[in-house]
């Protein structure tokens, strides 16, 4: 039977050296599996540039890359699905549960890529086994989202919940950065350019299949969290489903506009900038994966700091910091960028980037967590965060790509800045979660 941890927060005196040790274990261990998933979901986007022929023969690179794009943003259009399917069993049968099916489901798709014909071997065939893959990551991650960030939220006490929950975001960019080092590695020290267009692009598939599995092993010894223990003894019939989400309509219209501009913001800075550093700025193969490599590694340093200060000021500061500085530097930043002379600016200009960018990213999974009742946490936290991802997250890409396309690459620069702002509207009318926390409140 899986331990079971007391309250997080309210208690008369601090939790034993053995209760901080096992808390600490689980949170590592959830935090691991993350990384594994998002490690398998970001190879697609690391390999694309060399895999994107094998399933969409073109003689335009940004054609192919466009191509690829559209395919990763379908992935994420499944998210809500994923979302509502995981959160369900989350909230239903365990947050334990939930980590567990994701990261199994994660696997089955990364080993059906990694095992995928190309299409001079099986035609239009290929193109529609690659997007069934993503489909299924897709569910995979929509799902992970919310069960992670649920667990992490609610292991974690009340006074360093801001920090230990910023790891879901330190595993989550440290998951692409696994899939830049695996690049880098083959790149420079195993494969030369034409063997990984042939067939070096498939190992880091089948590495993520069988960390996927690993994850699965280690998460089938998570503990469960209090508050799910003590909701279940409330009554199993009251606990997820659809239709108890649409009692929350304000929560879930919060989490999408409080995502919407991060989220954003996010994938313009990891998916889409190793594409922008060679095609827009001119860096070689070699640079961009460098420089993205360097500026995740300077993010995830980022996260802890950040969630450590919003336990101190609270959540609010920091989405108003973000937001703020998002809409004005946005695009002065990615107009600097398009014009750098060399890695090194590009690594700076950056990694300015990511000190805006941080205020979102280190804290969000635990303010969507603090809006919702356990009953309807994981669902809660991951629908409506699906939802935003999928649509402005998912795209980013294919818009930018469209945008530069059509001889109007700065266009996206003044599109990511109006949704970032937009974005700012919610955080200034929403209240500050870690003083109205829901986990709090019912612990």
């Amino acid at each position: 039977m899986s331990a079971i941890f007391p309250p997080t927060s309210a208690r008369p005196a601090p939790a034993s050296d053995a209760i901080e040790f096992k808390r600490v274990k689980a949170i590592f261990v959830g935090s691991v599996g993350n990384l594994v998933e998002w490690y398998d979901f970001y190879c697609y986007a690391a390999f694309s540039l060399y895999f994107s022929a094998a399933f969409f023969p073109s003689g335009d690179p940004v054609a192919q890359s466009m191509s690829t794009a559209a395919i990763f943003a379908l992935g994420f259009f499944v998210r809500p699905i994923g979302g509502l399917l995981f959160g369900y069993i989350g909230d239903r049968h365990g947050r334990r549960l939930a980590l567990m099916a994701s990261v199994l489901l994660m696997c089955g798709g990364s080993l059906l890529i990694a095992c995928s014909p190309t299409y001079a071997s099986a035609g239009v065939w290929a193109p529609a086994i690659l997007l069934i893959a993503r489909l299924l990551q897709g569910l995979s991650l929509g799902g992970e989202y919310g069960s992670s960030a649920t667990y992490l939220s609610e292991m974690a006490t009340s006074r360093h919940r801001g920090f230990y929950s910023s790891f879901q975001y330190v595993t989550l960019i440290g998951g692409q950065l696994t899939a830049l080092v695996v690049l880098l590695v083959l790149q420079n020290y195993v494969l030369d350019t034409a063997e990984l267009k042939a067939w070096g692009w498939r190992i880091p598939f089948f590495i993520g299949a069988l960390l996927a599995v690993v994850a699965l092993i280690m998460r089938s010894d998570l503990p469960e969290t209090q508050a799910f223990t003590a909701q279940r003894k409330q009554g199993r019939d009251r606990m997820g489903g659809f239709r108890l989400l649409l009692q929350h309509p304000r929560e879930c219209l919060i989490v999408i506009g409080l995502t919407m501009g991060g989220t954003l913001a996010f994938y313009v800075y990891t998916t889409y900038m190793q594409k922008f550093l060679k095609l827009s700025v001119g860096l070689t193969d070699a640079q961009t994966t460098a420089v993205s490599a360097a500026s995740l590694v300077f993010a995830a340093l980022l996260q802890p700091v950040y969630g450590a200060l919003s336990d101190r000021i609270g959540r609010k500061p920091l989405l108003l910091g973000f937001a703020v500085l998002g809409t004005l530097f946005t695009v002065p930043l990615l107009t600097a960028l398009r014009h750098a002379q060399g890695p090194y600016e590009a690594f700076g200009l950056i990694a300015c980037a990511w000190l805006i960018v941080s205020g979102y990213t280190s804290i969000n999974a635990v303010v969507k967590a603090e809006l919702f009742p356990a009953s309807i946490r994981a669902t809660g936290v991951g629908v409506p965060y699906a939802i935003a991802v999928s649509v402005f997250g998912g795209s980013a890409e294919y818009i930018a790509l469209w945008f530069k396309q059509q001889g109007m690459e700065s266009g996206f620069y003044w599109y990511a800045s109006a949704v970032i702002a937009c974005s700012l509207l919610v955080y200034l009318l929403m209240r500050d979660t870690r003083r109205h926390s829901r986990i709090d409140a019912e612990t």
